[in-house]
């Protein structure tokens, strides 16, 4: 039998390790595998568009476990009341080809690219002078509350400021931030985004439109800032302005170099301009940050190693807790493997227990123990 995590499930795992808990383990673990970036099989995601949105696969493997995520992205899917993002996943054993987990990836990829933004944040951005607490968050929709969740509790920022061209959608997130009575955070709604990014030391970017949008313009530029610009992910959706990316003060920053030159934000620059791998930043082969008053880009995308790396933190976590798992019978299980007709016309025997007929055959890669970066 082949585990599968639903939302339901999703929802008790991330109560029962605490949402901090959880946010730090991701953390841990996409850290690990960006420090092992040879391991892993890695190719751009490959996408079929549309008029109304794009469809994706996004597979990678380390040589032990594979995985893919399938994902959607639909920005007018808000105006039937659907979410714009939908995903799933797999984890499968190298060894053996069989599937170990079959899980959604719609809030596991809502947190696993917040983790994502603070580790990069944590080797990108000032810790320490005016604004280094402060962050402007423009676009308020479904990611901007992991977003904000991620840089409070887990990078020390206190003053969020908040500007989306839908009101409703800063209110939501306004009454969710209070809901959850986070000690010390305060939250300024802006009348506009120069208003918002003016003194914060970090801006996030997380706007939806599939379009080459000019979210932040050269002006709004403060020496210093911290640029996390999360929504330009797909071709012909940007959210920079060209200008600040040719800065002579300006880094930038990716996760993979050949697929964020199709849709990140260098998808506006010529093919020599230079760019940094988030891997050599983490590794130390190459500087997040050189002086104060650079201006860091991280031009996120994401990439599947991220996937990776939550889809093996969810089965590692799965196996303290198998309640929260559901067996579901999705590869046959038989007496005699070449007798597949026989599954077919007589049924398969009932399963015995509910473990992973991989794990029979072969033991599942466990989760390395990830160094805090």
């Amino acid at each position: 039998m082949v585990n599968y995590l639903g939302v339901n499930s999703m929802r008790q795992l991330v109560k029962q390790v605490g949402l901090a808990a959880f946010l730090q383990q991701l953390v841990d673990a996409i850290g690990h595998d960006y420090r092992r970036w040879e391991r892993f099989d890695k190719s751009a995601r490959h996408a079929i568009h549309s008029p109304g949105g794009v469809i994706e696969l996004m597979p990678t493997s380390d040589g032990d476990m594979y995985c893919f995520k399938y994902v959607n992205g639909h920005p007018k899917n808000t105006a039937e009341g659907l979410l714009t993002v939908t995903a799933f996943g797999v984890l499968a054993d190298v060894g053996t080809g069989y599937p170990l987990l079959v899980s959604e990836l719609t809030l596991t990829t809502a947190l696993r690219t917040a983790a994502m933004s603070v580790l990069a944040a944590r080797h990108m951005a000032r810790t320490e002078g005016p604004g280094s607490h402060t962050m402007a968050l423009i676009g308020n929709g479904a990611q901007s509350d992991f977003q904000a969740l991620a840089f409070y509790h887990l990078l020390g920022v206190r003053e969020l400021r908040l500007f989306d061209t839908d009101p409703a959608a800063t209110a939501k997130l306004v009454r969710n931030l209070q809901h959850l009575s986070l000690p010390g955070l305060q939250v300024v709604t802006c009348a506009s985004t120069a208003d918002a990014v003016r003194g914060s030391g970090i801006v996030t970017t997380v706007t939806a439109d599939k379009r080459n949008a000019t979210i932040l313009t050269p002006e709004m530029i403060e020496p210093g800032m911290h640029l996390n610009a999360v929504g330009g992910d797909c071709p012909g959706k940007t959210e920079l302005h060209p200008d600040i990316l040719r800065r002579p003060d300006a880094r930038v920053v990716v996760e993979f170099e050949p697929q964020s030159r199709i849709e990140g934000e260098i998808q506006q620059m010529p093919a020599d301009f230079a760019v940094t791998e988030f891997t050599q930043v983490l590794r130390g082969e190459a500087p997040g940050r050189t002086r104060d008053a650079e201006v860091t880009v991280f031009d996120s995308v994401g990439f599947a190693l991220e996937d990776f790396s939550a889809l093996r933190t969810l089965h590692a976590l799965l196996h303290t807790r198998p309640h929260l798992a559901t067996p579901i019978d999705l590869i046959p299980q038989m007496d005699n493997p070449k007798d597949l007709l026989g599954v077919a016309l007589q049924g398969a025997p009932a399963p015995t227990h509910p473990a992973d007929t991989a794990t029979r055959h072969r033991p599942t890669p466990a989760l390395q123990e990830a160094p805090t970066p």
